[in-house]
């Protein structure tokens, strides 16, 4: 059975007071204008989910609201981690372990540098140096079950992010 894992990591956040915690830095204008872009072009490439994860962080949160939004998914079923923001790979792994059976399409919004590592992991003939701020990297998974996820073939099919030349 084939499952597709979206993995996005959250959309440019604004540095504009020092003094914030990084955890509450919210999306500057740019990521405002991205995440909702990145999403229509999910939905035109009919990339759509059954469930959508995303780390507790506000940047975060903001980017899977306005993806959510742009691909017609209820942003009231998205269901929020805190042990995704600022992650290791093995985190990303548990909650896709967690995930129900049902879900044949899941996106999971986090943070670098975990993303990044984590994308690299998922095929061989995938390498990013950096995920950028609002990057797609979508993967299908040949598993009956989610918890089968580090036991079989990944293929990376899908590397996108809003600064990318067509």
């Amino acid at each position: 059975m084939k499952r597709t894992l979206v993995m996005i990591r959250h959309a440019k956040s604004s540095w504009a007071n020092p003094l914030q915690s990084d955890f509450e830095r919210p999306l500057n204008d740019r990521g405002v204008h991205d995440a909702p872009e990145m999403g229509q072009k999910l939905k035109n490439l009919g990339v759509v989910p059954d469930l959508i994860i995303a780390s507790t962080a506000k940047r975060a949160k903001q980017t899977a609201k306005k993806i959510a939004q742009a691909v017609g998914y209820d942003e009231q079923k998205i269901q929020w981690e805190e042990k995704l923001y600022h992650c290791i790979p093995s985190v990303f792994e548990e909650v896709i372990y967690d995930i129900d059976d049902s879900v044949k399409t899941v996106f999971i919004v986090a943070h670098n540098p975990g993303i990044t590592l984590f994308v690299n992991e998922l095929s061989p003939d995938f390498c990013v140096d950096n995920m950028p701020t609002c990057g797609i990297v979508a993967a299908r998974i040949n598993a009956k079950h989610w918890n089968e996820f580090d036991r079989t073939d990944k293929e990376a099919f899908l590397f996108e992010y809003p600064k990318k030349q067509p």
